[in-house]
């Protein structure tokens, strides 16, 4: 699923099938059709971020049932993600691109009309569909395109820049949109976007498909088993670990993970490869990251409460409020870029995730009254620095060393594990959360609501205390959860210097 191991269509590199190199106006055209599209499918893991607390209050969500608006796409488009690029090996890359923009828009629509939570999870789920099959062909799509040399360049770096700055448009835009309108615009607004696209893919030039089977049993079997282990955890910490329906989804999370496993170690073509995994740097990368997603997802979901329900911010204002966070993780990405050829992955990436730790415990301390410039700016900061610190190693530990025709999967996987490791992280710090703030006042976050409608200045006040001590402990378990990802840094990863650092696609930063 490679866009390096794309076979080309007969012809020069960059041709169509007749052999023609398209036009400059055809390359801008794909150009802009690539990037929009990448842009959009990474800006919605946080564009609805911002969006939360309005949507919590318009359609009553509880607390434990939030984290799945969040969850419910990074659990879809993380564990979908292989077999997408794997569709597009099989039927069409420009063919499933089309699909999975598609399903995307029409996914947006739903959930902008969603009179419900049931209904806007289940719209998320089908965005991240989309997302599993669009995002994966859409690199690909650069090769066949594109023709060798400048352009090819000039496109993947523009691509890259888009893995890089979605998230932070998604935080802007999200905050302009819930306050300038309504919170149902963060899914609307993707229904002109996803239109343009749509009919821009004609610039897009098709690939040679290739022979193969799509492994919908490992689709079915992982997918549904991570679901089942994130459904689990999330009712556990709310109706308790003993519970009929909670032991029931850890046992069929079990048994499915299992079932997996089995059926990836036996299938002549399976969705995961099993051989990604027999190089410990590689296996290492992924491991870290997906401690480092588990932690970075959290931070953006707990924060973006904190800022909304504890201080007041406005959507807008809590968007802008996250710019730190993006210049500290761009500025240091930029360095660790340029320290790979003259350090070892671990001497980068392991002071970084100690650095992230310790943002975390920074926030830990957060209060009611916490002032922006003298503790979340800073925090936010360090915190930025030390994961962006650590992206570009683990970034190149996957791609290094692995066969040419795997580059692209095991890019891919590195991608999945941040979505999944987010996944679960943010259900287990949710949990942690929400039973943290239920000790100190039963049912807090409705209790803040109710305070709030009834003027009640005593509860609100009791129940913000609540709510942020519940957020501080997500946040030391965030933190930890860095350390985990620093543990398994230490221990798997053992490669030297880096030679260069071309040919590792980017990974998605939030």
């Amino acid at each position: 699923m490679s866009a390096d191991s794309t076979t080309m269509p007969p012809g020069r590199p960059g041709t169509d099938a007749s052999g023609a190199s398209p036009g400059g106006r055809n390359l801008g055209l794909a150009l802009f059709v690539i990037a929009t599209a990448q842009l959009m499918v990474i800006l919605d893991a946080t564009i609805t971020n911002i969006a939360l607390p309005a949507i919590q209050t318009d359609l009553g969500v509880s607390n434990g049932n939030l984290a799945w608006i969040v969850n419910s796409y990074a659990l879809a488009f993380g564990g979908l993600m292989l077999l997408g690029g794997k569709a597009g090996d099989l039927f069409g890359r420009r063919r499933m691109f089309q699909a999975g923009i598609a399903v995307f828009t029409i996914a947006s629509l739903l959930g902008g009309l969603a009179p419900d939570e049931s209904l806007l999870i289940g719209a998320r789920i089908l965005q991240g569909i989309g997302a599993a099959l669009a995002a994966p062909n859409s690199l690909a799509l650069i090769t066949t395109s594109f023709p060798a040399g400048k352009s090819r360049n000039t496109a993947m770096g523009v691509y890259a820049a888009m893995a890089g700055v979605g998230a932070t448009v998604g935080l802007l835009l999200g905050g302009v949109l819930t306050d300038a309108l309504d919170w149902r615009w963060v899914f609307f607004i993707n229904i002109p976007i996803g239109l343009a696209v749509l009919a821009g893919t004609k610039a897009l030039v098709e690939a040679e498909r290739h022979p193969g089977r799509l492994d919908v049993p490992g689709a079915i079997t992982g997918t549904g088993g991570l679901i089942a282990l994130v459904y689990g955890i999330t009712r556990g910490g709310e109706h308790g670990w003993t519970t009929g329906l909670t032991l029931a989804s850890f046992a069929t999370a079990a048994v499915l993970l299992v079932a997996f496993l089995v059926i990836q170690a036996r299938a002549a073509d399976p969705m995961m490869p099993l051989r990604l995994f027999k190089d410990r740097n590689r296996s290492g990368s992924f491991g870290t990251m997906l401690f480092i997603g588990a932690g970075l997802f959290a931070m953006f979901y707990f924060l973006t409460l904190y800022m909304q329900l504890i201080l007041g911010y406005s959507a807008i204002r809590t968007g802008f409020a996250f710019l730190p966070f993006t210049i500290g993780m761009g500025t240091a990405a930029g360095m660790s870029s340029k320290l790979v050829t003259r350090l070892s992955p671990r001497l980068i990436a392991g002071p970084g995730l100690l650095v992230g730790a310790g943002g975390m415990l920074w926030f830990a301390g957060l209060e009611p009254g916490s002032s922006y410039a003298g503790h979340l700016l800073p925090a936010m900061f360090v915190t930025a620095v030390g994961l962006g610190m650590s992206f570009v190693p683990m970034t190149l530990g996957a791609v290094s060393g692995v066969d040419h025709q795997d580059t692209g999967m095991a890019s891919a996987l590195l991608n999945t594990a941040q979505q999944i490791g987010g996944a679960l992280g943010l259900a287990v710090l949710s949990t942690i959360s929400t039973s943290a703030a239920n000790d100190k006042l039963p049912d807090a976050a409705s209790s803040l609501f109710r305070g709030q409608a009834t003027q009640d200045l005593p509860l609100v006040a009791k129940a913000g205390e609540a709510l942020t001590h519940g957020y501080t402990m997500a946040f030391i378990a965030s933190g930890a959860m860095f350390l985990g990802g620093l543990a398994v840094t230490v221990l798997a990863i053992n490669a030297g210097k880096q030679d260069h650092t071309e040919g590792a696609p980017p990974v998605h930063m939030g």
